[in-house]
């Protein structure tokens, strides 16, 4: 049996899965984590869908899937796939099955492998409410065994491998008048397929439990993972994917808060970043997530214990943020805070706050604060010499603290060494930082000398950095120690992307599990240099400061405990695409990006649009060729709005719903 969710919560170690064959490539069982993307021409156009998918396997993708909406897409595939081999490409494809059995049926015979949604392969999704007795719902099973197990047969037949692709954003009317729009509705919706299949004793299966919330999706895959355990005694593959995850930073940060969270303990077997971008560009961000488990073995033990399982003080099934002191605007009910590293910043001037969020006005000597603004700052040896913002506070070495002359102005920070040998502390805020690799005797030496008054700042360099932070706030946890703690992630050499997903991965996936009172960004990068130009990266560093500090409300918003800026839930587009996606997402991003708070979901057609709705407060949906419709929440407002009219028709529908705002002039 696993230890809740995984192997071991205290070392990394591969969840053991069964070993899957896709063409000639074999997954799970230990195998390298596969990579993989999605095709976002019209399937029927053979030439352009083969460039695209030359393009994604010359970037790295090692499995290709393609849309297949109807029986003439599927019969098309073999022309691709045909093409592809001609040229000497021999990557598996999969075909993406939404409501089409007939289509799923054509598609397994001719390529490597299916993917099928069980929200709407057989059931409907019409958001009504439907009570079932046992017995009607035993019936409902039935039925869905009828109609799903010829596709298991041509499967087994062909050698076929399959994927059972949960969507939060499509569960059926079946499954959410049953289970709810939950975790554990996705992962039932999944079960009832698989458990079809072996009963036709075929085991070439892959699953996915995919949402647009990083939450959502953790809990799901989580409990998956539970329940084939504890039903079969053992797991099937899972590929991982945070779906309708945007584009830009945004998109690459929610993806590697939701993956990274899982693959951090082992589960994962290929994975999947649903960007709003050409497919090629997904693939080195999959490849940065992937890398940091190339080389991690299982003997990566956390101390300090190496017994088989620990007790878990809290339900990594759900949220619920750990509870914690409040000091000053750290901890108890307040959202987590954002502190900056400007200690190596010379001679420190108001204007440089502006890259935090603080814009200086000297003709009025006023602050203008932006929703995206530090709470803190970090001056280490330095002192300031000018008046701040009444929302911004600083943190200084101990030294510099106890020489001030208004040391209300300041809020000290110790090393654990000077720490523990002050026999009283301060009866003011201040900070504790602590690499979570120490000695465990320091460790514990630490917490338990901390007063009502101390917040503990948590990092640690190793490659389990992760799993060794979450041990230490679990042992506060099980000693009821209720300082606030600020989750800290330092990184060095590395490229831009590499740090999102570094910065992202360590901090949003203890922020998933309640684990965090604020986030302290840092690196050694003083200039960074744009090289989109190698396809390495998207971003151009001009100011590092303004990229910590955004990259860590960016983190708050992927994992919902700080909301300080619109989000956008964005499909990545495919063949089923009405409009120009990208284009569209960057309108409409730029006219509604001052919204704060405010969810608007862009989809390019109903496959999941009506369902991620519910998720979001307004949709934009493709409904036909240069048509829209628009809802409000999973409310159908407009209908087949002219695609070039539709964005103004959105900022009215925001309009009249008073959620819109003017945005704010220079």
């Amino acid at each position: 049996m696993l230890q809740y969710y995984c192997s071991s919560l205290t070392s990394y170690q591969r969840l053991k899965t069964k070993e899957v064959k896709i063409g000639d490539l074999l997954l799970g069982n230990g195998n390298p984590i596969r990579i993989q993307t999605m095709t976002t021409t019209d399937t029927m156009d053979t030439e352009a869908t083969v460039a695209q998918c030359v393009r994604c396997i010359e970037a790295g993708a090692e499995l290709v899937r393609i849309t297949a909406p109807s029986k003439n897409e599927a019969e098309n595939l073999l022309h691709i796939k045909n093409k592809l081999r001609t040229m000497g490409y021999n990557t598996p494809l999969v075909a993406d099955i939404h409501f089409t059995p007939n289509a799923a049926e054509i598609a397994a015979r001719l390529i490597e492998k299916v993917r099928v949604n069980p929200g709407n392969y057989i059931d409907k999704k019409k958001f009504d409410f439907i009570e079932y007795t046992d017995s009607e719902y035993a019936a409902e099973i039935d039925r869905i065994r009828e109609r799903f197990t010829p596709l298991v047969k041509i499967c087994k037949e062909y050698g076929t491998a399959m994927r059972i692709g949960t969507n939060h954003g499509s569960l059926s009317d079946r499954i959410m008048s049953r289970y709810g729009d939950s975790p554990i509705g996705m992962v039932e919706s999944a079960m009832e397929f698989l458990r079809i299949a072996r009963g036709e004793n075929y085991h070439q299966i892959i699953l996915s439990m995919k949402s647009s919330n990083p939450q959502v999706m953790v809990q799901a895959y989580r409990l998956l993972v539970q329940k084939m355990d504890e039903e079969f005694g053992e797991c099937y593959p899972l590929h991982l994917g945070v779906t309708e995850a945007g584009d830009g930073e945004d998109g690459r940060i929610k993806s590697a808060v939701g993956i990274g969270t899982l693959l951090e303990d082992g589960i994962g077997d290929t994975i999947r970043v649903s960007l709003t971008e050409d497919p090629e560009f997904e693939i080195p961000v999959c490849k940065d997530i992937v890398s940091r488990y190339t080389n991690r073995t299982n003997t990566d033990i956390i101390h300090p214990y190496n017994e088989d399982k620990i007790i878990l003080p809290y339900n990594p099934f759900e949220y619920k943020r750990r509870a914690t002191n409040a000091v000053e605007n750290i901890g108890g009910h307040h959202v987590p805070v954002v502190l900056a590293n400007l200690k190596e910043e010379e001679n420190l001037q108001p204007a440089d706050l502006e890259a935090i969020g603080y814009k200086y006005d000297e003709a009025t000597d006023k602050w203008n604060i932006g929703d995206g603004a530090a709470d803190y700052i970090y001056l280490g040896n330095k002192s300031i010499n000018f008046a701040l913002p009444g929302t911004l506070k600083v943190i200084c070495s101990y030294d510099v603290w106890q020489q001030a002359v208004d040391k209300t102005a300041y809020r000290p920070l110790f090393d654990t060494t000077s720490f523990n040998a002050l026999a009283t502390l301060p009866d003011t805020p201040h900070f504790v930082v602590m690499d979570t690799n120490s000695d465990w005797q320091n460790i514990i030496d630490t917490i338990t000398h901390a007063n009502h008054n101390t917040v503990i700042c948590l990092f640690n360099t190793d490659t389990n950095n992760m799993p060794s932070i979450r041990r230490v706030v679990a042992e506060m946890m099980m000693r009821n120690i209720k300082s606030p703690v600020i989750l800290c992630c330092n990184n060095k050499d590395k490229t831009i992307d590499e740090q999102l997903i570094d910065f992202a991965t360590v901090t949003g996936g203890l922020l998933l599990d309640g684990m965090g009172d604020g986030v302290w960004l840092w690196n050694h990068m003083r200039e960074v240099q744009n090289i989109k130009a190698t396809g390495r990266t998207y971003l151009e560093v001009k100011n590092n400061n303004q990229f910590l500090n955004n990259t860590a409300f960016s983190i708050l918003q992927a994992t919902r405990t700080r909301i300080s800026k619109t989000e956008y839930i964005s499909c990545p587009s495919c063949g089923r695409t009405l409009f120009d996606l990208q284009e569209t997402t960057a309108k409409i991003r730029n006219a509604t990006n001052h919204l704060k708070g405010v969810k608007i979901a862009i989809m390019g057609c109903i496959v999941n649009g009506p369902g991620e709705m519910a998720d979001a407060d307004f949709g934009y949906v493709g409904s036909g060729p240069g048509k829209i419709t628009l809802y409000k929440g999973k409310e159908v407002v407009k209908k087949n709005v002219p695609s070039e009219i539709a964005v103004s028709e959105l900022i009215q529908l925001l309009k009249d719903n008073e959620a819109w705002i003017e945005p704010a002039t220079a």
